[in-house]
Order: structure tokens, then sequence, then C-alpha cells
């Protein structure tokens, strides 16, 4: 039995949230096991000054702590799963989904002399700057409203609220799990609803991945997994798998279950927000990758492959002159 195993993470504030949450409930279920963290500088962090969307490829926060992991300079990865990709390297896969925060997205406006300056999305006035990370969420926001700004967001979440208080967008849009998990949730002004902004594959949860041949590991990290939260993001990424989906193109899903029956709806959109497949499905928690590879295939039917044919056969346009992955 080990006395020690090392957590590679990235080292932005809320990854290390999450790393230490890991942390403290590995040391309660193995009194006397010392965990340590290894801070991994990935590409995407490396990258703040390009939207992601342009640099295109996979893994991009992931990939050198996976590398970290074969190299045995970590034991276990945790990370968010909105960041994971679908394929692992040989020898690597991901046991543990943690219970799920909530998945939804949160909008956050400018605040003038302690009062929120706009307390709901659809009261933003025309042409309202917006900031965001996520073609996802410019692509649905933009079909509600075209006359929107997007303008490109990156940065860890002190970077971006402290953006928003300079006056540099009228409000912005981030993940609630985050903003909750480190304690800034009183900045949210409007949890946008999932037939407003459905969120990323996954959004919400934490994944730990590791060697596959690692008996001890892959024991000891077992009962972190979540079963309902598992069965949710194994069908969302099914989903996500099949259309071959990256981060170039908006793809959106969510997974539930309530009465033992697992929904799951799903979104492919064109990037100017102009044009978005909408489609939900039900069916047995049983086989979830079935059931999300099921809507992957309906989503397809009903337009969908015109759209990720298009976004894949030639560059990101710009919207509005500055649109941000």
């Amino acid at each position: 039995m080990k006395n020690k195993i090392i957590i590679g993470t990235r080292g932005s504030a809320l990854a290390l949230w999450q790393a230490e949450w890991v942390k403290a409930k590995l040391e309660q279920l193995c009194p006397g096991l010392r965990v340590e963290l290894n801070r991994i500088k990935t590409t995407g962090d490396k990258i703040l000054d390009v939207p992601l969307a342009q640099v295109g490829g996979k893994g991009l926060f992931v990939k050198e702590i996976e590398e970290a992991l074969i190299e045995g300079k970590a034991d276990i990865a945790v990370h968010s799963m909105k960041d994971v990709p679908t394929a692992f390297p040989c020898g690597l896969h991901l046991p543990v989904i943690c219970e799920r925060e909530d998945s939804r997205d949160a909008f956050i406006s400018g605040m003038k002399d302690s009062r929120v300056k706009i307390n709901k999305f659809d009261a933003l006035p025309h042409g309202a700057k917006i900031g965001t990370s996520s073609l996802r969420r410019s692509c649905q926001l933009l079909n509600k409203k075209p006359d929107l700004q997007i303008k490109q967001l990156r940065g860890n979440l002190n970077t971006r609220l402290k953006k928003l208080d300079e006056g540099m967008f009228d409000a912005i849009i981030l993940a609630v799990a985050g903003v909750r998990r480190l304690g800034w949730e009183d900045r949210i002004t409007e949890i946008l609803s999932y037939d407003l902004s459905l969120p990323a594959i996954g959004q919400g949860a934490v994944g730990i991945e590791c060697r596959i041949e690692d008996d001890f590991l892959n024991s000891l990290i077992s009962p972190l997994n979540h079963h309902e939260t598992s069965i949710c993001v194994r069908a969302e990424r099914a989903l996500l798998k099949h259309l071959e989906g990256g981060c170039q193109v908006p793809i959106a899903a969510h997974a539930a279950i309530q009465n033992n029956i697992l929904t799951i709806s799903g979104l492919v959109g064109s990037v100017a927000g102009d044009r978005i497949v909408r489609h939900c499905i039900q069916g047995s928690p049983v086989d979830p990758e079935s059931l999300g590879v099921q809507l992957a295939v309906e989503l397809i039917a009903r337009g969908a492959e015109e759209i990720l044919g298009e976004v894949y056969g030639r560059n990101i346009p710009p919207v509005n002159g500055e649109i941000s992955s």
C-alpha cells in the first residue's frame, strides 16, 4: 500500500479548489495517506490572447497533465469534466466522476454604486457587450439577441470579474459551479435556464483520471464516483464523441435522471447563432452511451450535419468582429 500519492492539476484557483477537495476526501477515506499536488501549466493556460476555437485541437487543458500521469510524475489527475476529451492516451482512463454541482450558466452583470446595472439577461440593452470564452454560449445568446456584441473573455475567475468591474463588458457568462466553488455566488445576477443556455458537456462535474493498471489507485478513488452523475455525463460525452465535436463548433448537452428515466437534451449551432438544431430524448439509464449516440444521430438527421460540415470545412469567421471560444 502506498502512503503518498500525487495529484496532477492545473494551477488556477478553481482547479486547485477541485484538487484540494479530492485531496481532503482521499485523506478522509485513507487515514495516514499523504496527498500532494503537482501544479502543471497546460497549453490552454499558456495561450490567453487567442480564442481557443482558433487554436484548435483537443485536450488543451489536460494534455500535459496526462503526460505527467504516464511519466509517473502524478498518480491521479483531477479535471473539470468539460475539459476532458472523449478519447484517452493508451494506459489511462477516467474511472471516477464526482457528484455534479449546478450545471447551469450564470449571467453576471456589471456593478454601479454596489448595485447591478442590469438585473437579468432579457433586460440587456441593444448592442450590449457580453464577455464569454465559449462559442456554445455565444451561439445560444446570439440566437436570442442577435444584436449582442460578443467579446473574448479568457483568464481565471478573478481576472474575468475584474475586467467586468472595470467596465469592459455589460455582463459576462460563467459556469455557476465554478463561481460557487470559489465563493463568489453573491455576484451571480441570474442563473440562466437550460432553454436559454444549454451547458457544456460535463459542466459542473469533476473527473479523476489515472493509470488503468494501478489497482491500488483505482480502488482508492472508486468511492468518490457518483453513480447518477457518472451516468449523465457518460451520456453527454457519448453524444459529443459521436458528433466528433471540438471547441470549433457550438455543441451542448445536459442529461438528468428522474424516476429512473434518463433525459438528455442536446444542440448543435452555427457560430453566428442564426441556426440551432436542438432535440431531447428519454430512455433507460442502464446504457447511457447508447442514448447519447441516439440523440447525436437524431441531431444529425435534423440538420446538425450541415452545420458541422460548414464549421470544419473552413476557418471560423468572426462574429461582431471578436468571437471567443
